[in-house]
């Protein structure tokens, strides 16, 4: 091995150029379509296309502060600045990228600027699989193609909105968003919303458009009602399943009124650069055929890293970079194309008899900590910290009882297994 393409610039890509470096035996190349490092975490208040027509990347919202501490959310090399908040507002998390970067010496190894237009498998002088990485310079307009040894695909998947379709939503009058490009609550004033979708920032942002909007409805197909104590001008409805001229119909057969749609509906797995030859498809939000979630079956010198969701993101990162380094230097030799597409059906058909669905394959949350314990004994490789699980756990329990007070809590690591509340 001596040189790894990286594409993309965020948080997982800063994670895998950091590593490829600590080998001492690989040098890292990382394409960044902008001109910064940090992806989604580098907030932009324009939305729809950026400066040089393409897509805005970044979801991020003008007020939006962590749902997780950040006690948790550092990589395990490099800790935020103690003291202070826990759950931080995304400008932290940007900054403490930037000195992520800076620290380990990253920066010199990232072409800014640069689009990664296709990536295929090529044949080199030994017979095995290099990969041909073309990129276009968005300030020159120039495409250039890089030969690497292996590949990291860091693309982010909070970038490509996922509308569902509603019938008749044709008829509908009113305004619709997506949370991609929501970015603060003062144009939702005075207005009924209907915020479709009650995961993670569904419910952040749902809180916070109360404070602007007339009526918040929270409609979602949640097995039971959210516990927490809600706004007083926010009400749960259930799923909207189809659009009126001026409102809803819901699962249940009701129907509501609104002025406004917010999808919180998520966001779609995309890999355009890809070459068809690369073998990768998403297919019901399902991207295959990936290896521990993340090595391509077929060419197992593509790694995709934060393909998991509803987990700890940059120690994961972290931890799969680590096992992937593991791949590329020998040190972990895999099984066949064959055993390995094996073993990813097996665990579908596992989680489909315990009741969740194929699209639902790469949500992970408890399962995230058993998932590297075993690839960790199967890598030689140290796991996520205990403390990062515990905590991780707490405040999960915490945020499902008190939606609106549990970012006020402060917390501090006291050993590789515990921690306190300290405020």
């Amino acid at each position: 091995m001596r040189r790894v393409g990286i594409v993309g610039g965020g948080a997982a890509g800063l994670c895998a150029a950091r590593h490829v470096l600590a080998s001492g035996k690989m040098t890292p190349l990382v394409w960044e379509s902008t001109a910064n490092v940090g992806g989604t975490w580098k907030y932009s208040p324009a939305v729809g296309r950026d400066a040089h027509g393409n897509p805005i990347h970044s979801s991020m919202y003008k007020n939006l502060r962590t749902n997780l501490p950040k006690e948790v959310m550092a990589f395990p090399d490099f800790p935020f600045p103690e003291g202070g908040d826990s759950f931080v507002h995304h400008s932290v998390v940007a900054k403490y990228l930037q000195d992520y970067s800076s620290h380990f010496d990253v920066s010199p190894w990232i072409k800014h600027e640069h689009l990664v237009e296709k990536v295929s498998p090529v044949t080199n002088e030994e017979g095995g699989t290099s990969w041909a990485i073309t990129a276009r310079d968005l300030n020159g307009d120039s495409s250039s193609t890089t030969i690497c040894d292996a590949v990291f695909i860091c693309n982010g998947h909070y970038s490509v909105p996922k509308v569902p379709t509603l019938p008749g939503i044709e008829r509908y009058s009113g305004r619709q968003v997506h949370s991609h490009d929501y970015r603060e609550p003062s144009s939702f004033r005075g207005a009924t919303v209907l915020v479709l979708g009650a995961g993670a920032s569904g419910l952040d942002i749902a809180i916070e458009l109360a404070t602007e909007a007339k009526e918040v409805i929270l409609s979602h197909k949640l097995p039971k009602p959210v516990t927490s104590p809600l706004p007083p001008n926010m009400r749960q409805v259930a799923a909207a399943t189809a659009a009126t001229e001026d409102g809803f119909v819901l699962s249940d057969g009701s129907s509501v009124k609104a002025d406004i749609i917010l999808y919180c509906t998520g966001y779609e797995y995309t890999f355009p650069f890809l070459d068809p030859e690369c073998g990768v498809r998403v297919e019901g939000n399902q991207v295959k055929p990936l290896y521990k979630h993340m090595i391509n079956c077929d060419f197992p010198s593509m790694a995709f890293l934060g393909i998991p969701v509803q987990i700890c993101p940059f120690p994961m990162f972290d931890f799969q970079v680590r096992f992937f380094l593991q791949v590329l230097t020998g040190k972990l030799p895999l099984p066949s194309a064959e055993e390995m597409k094996a073993e990813v059906e097996r665990e579908v058909e596992e989680r489909l008899s315990n009741g969740v669905e194929s699209r639902h394959f790469h949500n992970m949350s408890i399962l995230q900590w058993e998932y590297t314990r075993d690839m960790a004994a199967l890598a030689g490789i140290h796991a996520t910290k205990p403390v990062v699980e515990k905590l991780f756990t707490a405040v999960r329990e915490m945020r499902n009882q008190a939606l609106m007070t549990y970012k006020e809590n402060k917390y501090r690591i006291t050993g590789s297994d515990s921690f306190e509340r300290v405020g």
